[in-house]
């Protein structure tokens, strides 16, 4: 089972990452992604995924951080991109759900990344929150230029799932869905992704499951809990966690480029 959400380079994990590293493996974890999300934490994101066997990284710029974004910065993501064990360009794309860069520069620095993974043929990890419509546009003239793409901890809605699908999208699900106040929507469409287009993720240090027996000290995830998310969103597709965890690990290698 493959985690490609892993916010490896977060302060949060700062004082124990190899211990971290060790209980994913030991939980059974077949391979991380390590998000870069600007071009400092990409740049470390990078060197994470040289420290760790069956480690990978992207290289981008998040929404939240796209005031940032300039010729320079692309310069920087540019020559990241291209570094060892680096196979996808983001996390990238839009977020209007709190505005940390405005509209505007969100749509300026999602597009020049749709523009730089097509010029380097690299699949897009991508965020989306209360921006569907236009994160669409603006991806939309890309899709046939890319060679994949994947949305990665999605929570929108099924109207919107369908249009990511019917866009030939990846779809990555966290332990969200595992949330009975927030996640019983997502959980009903989980039937709804076909089996090669669905990944899963932790997006750790965030989106601890809520339903985790015994419940954890602290609340700070970590991609050694990948196994309940994989377990319980084969449950609610009524499908075998194991037969599950082999095709989502296919998914990534096809989308990435990479074997493990």
């Amino acid at each position: 089972m493959f985690d490609i959400g892993v916010n490896l380079t977060s302060a949060q994990f700062s004082h124990d990452c190899d211990e971290v590293v060790a209980r994913a493996f030991s939980a059974g974890l077949s391979g991380m992604l390590i998000t870069g999300t600007n071009p400092e934490e990409s740049e470390a994101a990078q060197q994470l995924a040289q420290r760790y066997a069956r480690c990978w990284s992207t290289a981008g710029v998040h929404p939240h951080d796209s005031s940032s974004w300039s010729l320079a910065v692309e310069e920087k993501i540019r020559r990241l991109a291209q570094m060892p064990g680096v196979v996808a360009v983001g996390e990238c794309g839009l977020d209007f759900n709190r505005n940390f860069s405005t509209p505007d520069e969100q749509e300026t620095a999602f597009s020049a990344q749709l523009a730089l993974a097509a010029e380097l043929n690299m699949p897009v990890f991508m965020h989306c929150r209360e921006a569907h419509e236009r994160f669409m546009t603006l991806l939309k003239p890309w899709l046939d230029k890319l060679p994949g793409a994947v949305l990665h901890c999605f929570t929108g809605t099924r109207e919107e799932l369908v249009d990511c699908l019917n866009h030939g999208l990846c779809i990555g699900i966290t332990g969200w869905v595992c949330d009975e106040r927030r996640g019983l929507g997502l959980r009903d469409m989980l039937p709804l992704i076909p089996a090669d287009r669905l990944m899963v993720e932790t997006d750790a240090p965030w989106l601890l499951p809520r339903d985790l027996s015994p419940k954890p000290a602290s609340r700070r995830n970590e991609p050694a809990h990948l196994p309940h998310i994989i377990q319980r969103v084969a449950q609610w597709r009524g499908e075998d966690a194991q037969a599950l965890s082999a095709r989502t690990d296919e998914n990534v290698k096809r989308l990435f480029g990479i074997d493990f």
